[in-house]
């Protein structure tokens, strides 16, 4: 079959190519902790009063007052304590051996 046939045919629903099954994936919801939820809110910061001024022709504030509205984090967001435990002992094999870097090239001596 020619390539340009083969792709303008419909897939049919059951089909496992690899293009269905990223479409499929992708439309999976995200499952990562930076997905916002209804519970968590960001700190949003608002201007209440400015004073404005005529500073050499442009009108510029020159004080302002602002309301900060806190934010807020749900547990399932919050950071955890400590980081997560990455490496761990797969085999004590004895004292660490320091790294010392060679400064010049050497021959092994017979």
């Amino acid at each position: 079959m020619l390539s340009s046939k083969y792709l303008h045919q419909p897939h049919s629903e059951a089909c496992n190519c690899s293009v269905c099954w990223s479409r499929r994936e992708l439309a999976k919801p995200a499952l990562s902790q930076s997905t916002p939820c209804t519970e968590c809110r960001p700190t949003r910061v608002f201007t209440v009063v400015t004073t404005m001024a005529l500073v050499r022709g442009v009108w510029r504030s020159i004080h302002s007052t602002y309301r900060v509205e806190p934010g807020f984090t749900c547990a399932k967001h919050m950071p955890a304590r400590r980081p997560p435990q990455y490496w761990y002992e797969c085999a004590n094999i004895g004292k660490p051996v320091p790294f010392v870097p060679i400064r010049e090239p050497f021959e092994l001596e017979a």
